[in-house]
């Protein structure tokens, strides 16, 4: 996205409070597509940054929803409204959570573009809003997931950790011959007709040759969405490449985990590993 469209003003935007001190930007308007509907993203600070004490690490956290559905403000179902960005913030980490064009508005890579103005506009005025732009990491669910893992791969020294749950990690592997499918109308046509565009979306495909992120997989056993071959093929191929990578099965689990009776754990698993590596 070209610098015409990424949008600094922050003067029309108040932060408002929260419990326990911290401040939530809602609504920031991080780029201006033309004939298009502002792309906008909530920002939640913990309250060390609202209390001035210095710049703190961010992570940017990218909604699932099979590239069709979804919103900033909503995570998985699974998890207790707020408790992701909570968590985080009571980490001391800031949480910012991004709109992105959907399949029905725009084809890929449109989408990808979009996380990446977002990461950019947070970067550029990062002094304003208290961010620590050397320390930022990506946290994606779902088709979210596979959208934060090709940012990172895109520009792997730009960020601290990934953290992908239950990501499509290829987007030939599940019904290619479906131009209905969530990756055909992401595509605009059936994968295997356009083979080039839809390794340019598979993370699979574009696994840095050395230097990736480190990267936290997990994905549900039982996950009938997205079987969790993505998140193993994916873990395979950084481990072949020499990155730092985990991956956790979780067992009995569908997609977002449904089925699986200890949710907030697997959520603290995940802050403390972007605290760890946001921390070096």
């Amino acid at each position: 996205m070209s610098d015409d469209l990424l949008s600094d003003d922050l003067l029309d935007v108040t932060p408002r409070q929260v419990a326990g001190g911290g401040l939530v930007y809602e609504g920031l308007d991080y780029a201006a597509v033309p004939g298009f509907r502002p792309l906008l993203l909530d920002l939640h600070l913990p309250p060390v940054a609202a209390a001035g004490a210095g710049p703190v690490p961010l992570v940017v956290w990218v909604h699932g929803g099979g590239f069709r559905y979804g919103d900033r403000r909503r995570p998985p179902e699974t998890l207790a409204p707020g408790a992701l960005w909570a968590a985080l913030t009571g980490a001391g980490i800031a949480v910012a959570t991004v709109d992105y064009r959907l399949s029905g508005e725009a084809r890929f890579p449109a989408q990808l573009a979009d996380v990446t103005a977002a990461v950019e506009f947070l970067r550029r005025n990062s002094a304003a809003l208290g961010l620590d732009a050397g320390r930022v990491a990506l946290w994606g669910e779902s088709a979210g997931g596979t959208l934060a893992a090709l940012a990172g791969f895109a520009e792997p020294d730009a960020f601290a950790a990934l953290v992908l749950w239950y990501p499509i990690t290829d987007l030939l592997a599940r019904r290619p011959d479906r131009a209905d499918s969530a990756e055909g109308r992401l595509l605009g046509g059936r994968p295997l007709d356009l083979p080039e565009l839809a390794a340019q979306g598979s993370p699979v495909a574009r696994v840095p040759a050395a230097g990736a992120p480190p990267v936290l997989l997990l994905h549900g056993t039982a996950d009938a969405v997205v079987p969790s071959t993505h998140s193993e093929r994916l873990h395979e191929l950084l481990v072949a490449a020499g990155g730092r990578t985990e991956l956790r099965l979780v067992p009995g689990a569908d997609h977002i985990f449904e089925g699986y009776g200890q949710v907030p754990a697997l959520l603290a698993e995940s802050v403390a590993f972007l605290a760890r590596e946001l921390g070096r």
